[in-house]
């Protein structure tokens, strides 16, 4: 997906057969093949859900991204180039799927948020790589679904779908809410993602996945890139705070628990996956406090030390529901907070709430590699608001809306304002 067709090397796991027809490719000129090639799962992993393994990474995070045969381009460390798009929070309330379900024709079962996208569709599809963060667990069979005013999420699989046709490549589930349905939910939600051809990052149920990035292979100007994605929450128990509580059935996902192991674990399994051949390191952190559009202290402490590294080199920022403020440190960029794709949050619906819970953006980054090696981004964004009419649910609520100063004066303002609050980011607001 994204401006040229993706190969998803999930969890950078493939058998030897799967390597023996296409190769492993990376840094070379064999763009061609990666761009007939369609999204790969990983291979079967050698643990089942829940269980432990005996040589799994270590719960400090540096678990080896390794394949089953070694990179094997020429080393060349020459200049490439990619483009890469992120969004904000999924989060599908149970009112979301309400429409869902009016959109699919009201058929028990059936969910249709394709049109939730049809109008940011076309620049998600445009980058070389996109990449979503999702909120919710999601459903392969579509029971035991969200409910009106309980804060325990499950989305049914169709959501996955709709992504995966929007141009979303992949996406990553580090979240408070990664344990809402318990180890099961969060399976059950991995597979989802990787059987509508995805990739996957963050907290995973097999332990011999712990620590271990998502790699896709994308083609780029200067050869093929390979992109290591990972993700961190700030707590498993549904907390308002960072918690170092780690579910006791699973004590590997401490590897995505970042109270847990702080920058230097996640600078480990970073540095783990640029020692494997990622030419570009994406981190993305669930962070922050909610409904505030500053950064905590820990969050800038946080970017800068992983940013500060030679091992990450773009930080994306989930949770808060509202948009915070980007920074460029040591040349990269940090998005704190991306605000909210997709929910039902509005004033409209709870008073509580602020207008800046309909807004998010489709973050557009250009990360390229020079001569020297040394890697820099540049930054876009397309400001959106969710549409919502909770008195009106006949007409086509909870669509993704690409903001301009013209439809949404007041978001537009709020959202360029907020995002250069802190300068010398210098990102610029684009218009469809």
């Amino acid at each position: 997906m994204g401006g040229r067709p993706t190969r998803v090397l999930a969890a950078a796991l493939l058998t030897p057969l799967v390597l023996g027809s296409c190769g492993v490719l990376g840094g070379g000129d064999d763009t061609a093949a990666v761009t007939a090639t369609t999204p790969r799962q990983p291979a079967p992993t050698t643990t089942a859900p829940g269980t432990v393994a005996t040589d799994a990474p270590s719960a400090g995070g540096g678990g080896e991204t390794q394949t089953d045969e070694p990179r094997t381009d020429d080393g060349d460390d020459g200049p490439l180039e990619i483009t890469l798009a992120a969004t904000g929070d999924i989060l599908t309330h149970s009112r979301v799927n309400v429409t869902a379900n009016r959109n699919a024709g009201g058929g028990e079962g059936d969910y249709d948020y394709t049109p939730m996208y049809a109008e940011v569709a076309p620049l998600l599809g445009a980058a070389d790589l996109t990449l979503c963060h999702m909120e919710t667990p999601l459903s392969p069979d579509n029971t035991n679904l969200s409910v009106p005013d309980v804060l325990v999420f499950n989305t049914p699989h169709q959501m996955a779908d709709a992504l995966a046709g929007a141009g979303v490549d992949g996406c990553d589930f580090a979240s408070n809410h990664t344990m809402d349905l318990g180890l099961g939910g969060l399976e059950d939600t991995e597979q989802v993602i990787r059987d509508a051809g995805m990739g996957y990052a963050g907290p995973t149920a097999h332990e011999d996945r712990a620590g271990v990035a998502q790699v896709y292979d994308v083609p780029a100007d200067g050869g093929v890139a390979q992109v290591a994605h990972l993700a961190y929450t700030y707590t498993y128990p549904n907390s308002g705070t960072p918690t170092t509580s780690i579910p006791g059935e699973a004590p590997w996902l401490v590897a995505a628990s970042w109270p847990s192991i702080g920058s230097v674990g996640i600078l480990e399994q970073a540095g783990a996956a640029r020692d494997e051949g990622a030419d570009f390191v994406v981190v993305s952190m669930h962070w922050g406090n909610e409904y505030q559009s500053a950064p905590t202290p820990e969050q800038t402490q946080l970017a800068a030390d992983l940013l500060g590294s030679d091992a990450v080199d773009l930080v994306l920022g989930t949770h808060v529901h509202v948009i915070q403020p980007c920074e460029r440190i040591n040349g990269k960029h940090v998005v704190y907070g991306l605000g909210n794709f997709l929910s039902n949050q509005s004033p409209d619906v709870a008073s509580g709430l602020l207008p800046q819970t309909q807004e998010g953006m489709v973050a557009q980054f250009t990360l390229r590699r020079d001569e020297d090696g040394v890697v820099t981004t540049e930054m876009t964004y397309q400001p959106t608001r969710v549409d919502i009419r909770p008195w009106d649910l006949e007409t086509g609520p909870h669509v993704i809306q690409l903001v301009t100063p013209e439809n949404y004066p007041q978001t537009w303002e709020r959202t360029t304002t907020t995002v250069n609050s802190l300068g010398g980011c210098g990102a610029e607001p684009v218009q469809p």
